[in-house]
């Protein structure tokens, strides 16, 4: 090991990152051979005693779960996880989505989040084309410390949740939509220019980055509470 990294020839590995952040290194499936996933994610097992992968392939989680029988595979949200964080973190994170199309960048969120240390209530299809469907749920929404919302489409539900609730809410376009959605840009734009203050945007399909934001101002509130 050198300067907090490992060398495994094929990577670098930053096992000093749980010291600087509070959270290991978090594993980008897509590029990675099987074998090279399955090196990477057993090392940080035996480093940090767990590991989370996202965007996992069959034949990705079949050569991780080889060489960590322990490890829990969920193919809807392509997420790869072993152990979980020491300190259950305070309060909920919501997670809201427009469709059911919507549910694996949700869950991709979620199992973040979980892995993290956050309670998640999971709270889908609620979209704005049956909003009724979201007022249902508003005492659950509004008793969160974070929402995160993911939708498609035009992306409105961000907006109309910003608008309800007194947190912060973390916006996650997906790519689910007809032609002129054009993959996801059309609701990251929407969210955007969203004029519901407290409305912050990831990328296109990110759940992964909302639900590790979600976690971190979890994080720094029960930090802030001690």
């Amino acid at each position: 090991m050198n300067g907090g990294f490992e060398d495994m020839e094929f990577c670098k590995l930053d096992v000093a990152r749980e010291q600087r952040t509070g959270h290991p290194e978090v594993v980008f499936g897509p590029g990675k051979t099987a074998e090279q996933a399955a090196a990477i994610f057993k090392r940080l097992v035996q480093k940090h005693g767990r590991a989370l992968l996202t965007r996992a392939s069959a034949e990705m989680a079949e050569a991780v779960l080889a060489a960590v029988p322990e490890a829990k595979h969920d193919p809807r949200s392509g997420l790869i996880v072993y152990g979980a964080a020491d300190r259950r973190l305070p309060g909920k994170v919501a997670v809201l989505t427009g469709g059911t199309a919507d549910i694996p960048v949700a869950e991709e969120a979620a199992g973040t989040a979980e892995w993290m240390g956050c309670e998640v209530d999971r709270i889908y299809d609620v979209g704005v084309a049956g909003i009724d469907r979201l007022l249902a749920h508003r005492d659950r929404v509004r008793a969160a410390n974070v929402v995160i919302v993911v939708a498609g489409m035009e992306g409105a539900l961000a907006s109309v949740v910003g608008g309800m609730v007194r947190r912060p809410v973390i916006a996650v376009p997906t790519s689910v939509g007809y032609g002129a959605h054009f993959q996801g840009l059309t609701p990251l734009l929407s969210m955007l220019t969203s004029c519901a203050a407290g409305v912050s945007v990831v990328n296109i399909d990110n759940g992964f980055g909302a639900g590790y934001n979600a976690a971190m101002i979890q994080q720094l509130a029960a930090e802030a509470a001690t």
